[in-house]
Parts: structure tokens; sequence; C-alpha cells
């Protein structure tokens, strides 16, 4: 009898063609032959469908880069409006002088001159910053400063591929869903104006990690993350839900401690060495008042009220733990447990949709989740055209409030446009996964009877912990018909049916 090992479900099923299944991919398919043949040998030869998911985003990177070739040349160094209007703005370059690295000061550790004490961001980050400074040569300030940007830029593209091989292998039988970020727009124009790449490629590991069931490297690489930037702490929430709800509390604590090690490990030297150092990232985060991007942004304007920042974090805090009191009915009482993947995309976007400000990368945050949550390309692209949108507006924006008497970009009417467009696009993905969440026969990624690809431990699991009706008895549209090989969800060995109707156990 042949070992559970060669009957497996995903050795079994072939990879999953979007030419196949979307229309948009069939059409986009066009410009390179059509769709994949019945006899095309897909992940055969050196062009497998990882490497084409990572050579698609290194150039789709190498793109964004050549989108900054003005600002690179003069616009940085040439007044504020410039780079604005060229909308080839970048933190990199600035930071580089503004917070100390030209000067050979130590982030955290030495007081910077001017009204930020101190390096306002967390310490990993801080540390990437840091060996880039050490990696630029010397040279006139701005050629330094070029150089700085051109150093940070070939580690953020580590980043890039780091994240989109992880994208590509977190659904197993899906490894062309990744192009969906290799190909997205707003990936290419953010990618290099700061630094959170870093964390979203640890987020992206972590996210692999948990599709294998390695448990305890999800949790050191989420808090890795964290140390990077505040919001991947964020995808525990979504482990605490779905293992409530599948009875894995060992996975939730492990997951957590390892996190919280983790994390300690990086911040605890800081923390003794340099703690007026440290605390400023969340000192900062905590006194920032409404900024770019937000709905916040949006009522302070258009009422001429200047809203106390006390007053937003309080708002923001409970607006926050109000959706996620909603994502929480909605795991428990959905007709089948939401996909992992689903979850940590609607935390996230109510994080970014409910925060005090909106920085034009944090699109980049998004990308990789809604690539695993909802990999259809109309859904996918409608999103990315309302954030090219943002990104177009709040550079124009900015020129027109630097512009002077000119007046040359964009009125705060179109920018309160842009933010709207932002916030639509968003919600929209957000509506989309929750309707594939309560029609789960509506998930592309379930449709041929598969549970939770990158849920790890919870793909396949029974629930022992459900509310309502509909999850104590899903209807029979919870579970897809398909033609040839399926999971039956629930059950502790899936049971695999074949063309002839013949049941028989995987483990057989």
């Amino acid at each position: 009898m042949p070992s559970a090992e060669h009957t497996s479900v995903h050795q079994e099923r072939p990879v999953v063609r979007p030419t196949h299944q979307d229309e948009i991919a069939a059409a986009g398919s066009e410009l390179i032959g059509g769709r994949s043949g019945r006899w095309a040998r897909l992940g055969s030869g050196p062009l497998t469908p990882v490497r084409v998911v990572a050579l698609v985003a290194i150039g789709m990177f190498a793109l964004g880069m050549v989108q900054k070739v003005p600002c690179y040349n003069w616009a940085w160094f040439r007044g504020a409006s410039s780079q604005y209007t060229h909308a080839c703005y970048s933190d990199i370059p600035h930071l580089f002088v503004g917070r100390g690295f030209a000067d050979g000061l130590v982030p955290y550790f030495d007081r910077l001159s001017g009204d930020m004490q101190y390096l306002e961001y967390p310490v990993l980050t801080g540390v990437f910053m840091q060996i880039a400074a050490w990696l630029t040569p010397g040279g006139s300030i701005q050629y330094r400063e070029q150089l700085y940007w051109m150093v940070n830029a070939g580690m953020l593209l580590i980043c890039t591929a780091v994240m989109a091989v992880c994208v590509a292998r977190t659904h197993r039988r899906r490894p062309w869903d990744g192009l969906l970020v290799a190909l997205a727009p707003a990936f290419a124009l953010t990618a290099t104006i700061n630094w959170d790449l870093l964390a979203v490629a640890l987020t992206a590991a972590a996210m692999l990690m948990w599709s294998r069931q390695r448990t305890l490297a999800f949790g050191i690489l989420i808090g890795l993350a964290t140390a990077a930037k505040l919001y991947p702490v964020l995808l525990l929430g979504p482990v605490f839900v779905l293992c409530w709800r599948a009875g894995k509390w060992r996975e939730f604590f492990v997951a957590t401690l390892g996190a919280a090690a983790s994390w300690l490990v990086v911040n605890l030297p800081v923390m003794v060495f340099a703690p007026e150092g440290w605390k400023k990232f969340y000192t900062f985060s905590h006194d920032r008042p409404l900024d770019f991007g937000s709905f916040w942004l949006i009522i302070s304007q258009r009422t001429g009220i200047s809203i106390p920042v006390d007053t937003v974090n309080t708002a923001s805090t409970l607006l926050m733990f109000f959706f996620c009191v909603c994502i929480l009915v909605l795991t428990l009482t959905a007709p089948r447990r939401p996909r992992f993947a689903q979850l940590v995309f609607l935390v996230v976007a109510a994080f970014i949709l409910t925060n005090k400000v909106y920085s034009p990368q944090y699109v980049l945050w998004l990308i990789p989740l809604a690539a695993l949550a909802r990999p259809r390309w109309r859904d996918f692209l409608i999103w990315q055209a309302c954030e090219v949108m943002y990104f177009l507006g709040i550079w124009m924006y900015l020129a027109y409030t630097t512009s002077g008497d000119k007046h040359q970009g964009l009125p705060t009417e179109g920018y309160q446009v842009a933010i709207a467009l932002h916030l639509l696009g968003t919600l929209y993905l957000c509506a989309v996964v929750v309707r594939d969440i309560l029609m789960p026969e509506r998930d592309v990624v379930r449709r041929d009877g598969s549970d939770d690809p990158s849920g790890g431990v919870f793909d396949g699991a029974e629930d022992v912990f459900v509310l309502g009706h509909a999850a104590a008895h899903p209807s029979r549209h919870a579970v897809p018909a398909v033609e040839g090989p399926r999971v039956e969800w629930g059950a502790a060995h899936p049971p695999v049916t074949d063309r002839t109707g013949a049941h028989r156990s995987a483990a057989d």
C-alpha cells in the first residue's frame, strides 16, 4: 500500500491555471500567446512559476526605480515642489541627512538636532537604515544621498524577491497568484518611498511558514516583522480567533511566545541602553496629529475643526476594536471557517482604514495579503486603480501646497476625492472578501474543493466552537461541488473522491 506522502492531495492535484479560471488573466495572456494548453508542462524547466513571479517582481521594482530618475538626478535637491510634480518623492535620501546618518550618528543612542530628537522608526528598521549607511561611500552630500537611496534600493530589492517567492509558494497549487503582487502598479510606484518592504517581506515569510505548519518559525518571523513595523503583530489576532474555532490553542501560544521572544531579542539591547531613543517610535506614533490619507483629515478639512490628537487616538482605537469584534463574530458564525489569509487581510485593512494617517507606501502592507485573500484580477485591479489615483493625488496636493501663488497641482477638494477613492477601493475589496466568507462557494481558492491552503493547522481541521445555526449546520453551498479529486472539509483524514465516485482515505 503506498504511503500517505505519495497519495497526498497536494501531489495528486495539478497547479491551478489562472488563464482557465479568470477572464482578465485569460485576456492578458493573449499578449504572450494565449492561455496555457492542455499538455503544457507547468512547473518544469528552468522557468518555474515561482521563478517567473520573482523575476517579474524584480522587473517591476526596476521600473519603479526608473520612475524615480527625475528625483534622483535633480528634483530631490532643488526645492520641494519638483519632487511632488514628478511624483517621485522618497523619504530615504532626505532622512540620510535629517536623521544623522550622513554625520555618522548612531540611531537611538545619539541625540539629533532639531524637533526630532531621535530616530522615529522601530529598531529593526533602524538597523536596516544603519547598515545601508555603512555601505554608502563618501563624497559630496548630494552624491552620498543618491548612493544611500541606491544602496537601500538594492537591499529592498532583496526584500522584494523574498516577498514574491513567499507569496507564490504559500498556496501550493496557486503559485501564479503571485503575479498579482509582482505586477501590482502600486507596488512599483511605492517600493522605494520608505523601508516598509522589510516588514512586508518578513510578514510574507511568516505566512509561508504558517502554511507549512511551522508554528514557531511563524511566531519568530512575526516578532521580527513587528520589530520593523507595528502592523504585523495584528496577524496574531486571526490566529487567535481561528484557533478558538478549531481548538488549536497550543499553536496559538507557541506562535505568540515565539513572536514575543524574537521581538524582545531585537528590542531589549536598545530598550536597556538607549531607552529614550527606543521610546521615540511609540511616542511619535501616539503624539502624531491626524495626517495625510485618513478620513479623519477629510472630516477636519470639511468642518474646519482641528480635532485633538487624543480624541483621534481614542476614536481610532475604539473603531479598530469594533471592527475586530465584527471579524471575531464573522469568524465564529460563518458557515465555513474563514481562510487565514482572508482574516489577515481584513484585520490589516481595518487598521489602515481607521488609522489617523495613510502614507502612500502603506499599500505595500495589503498587496501580498490581497493576492492570497482574493486572487481575482478584476477585483485586485479595481483596488489598485484606486491606490494609483491616491498615489498621484497626494503628490499633486503637496505640489499645490508648496507652489506658493502659482497653485500648481491638486487643491484640497481634489485631494479629498483621492482619499475617498483609496478608502472606497479598500472597502470594496474588504466587502468582496467578506462575501467570500459568508458564501464560500464564491471563493476562487475553494472552488476546487480546497479548504485553507495557507491555513497550516487549520487546513481540513474540524470545528470545535462555533456560534449560530449557519456555522453549526452549514448549507450544502458551504462546500463547492467539483469534479475530480477534492478534499471533504472537516474530516480528520480528508477522503479523496475520484471520478468514479469511489471514496478512499488520503492515508490509504
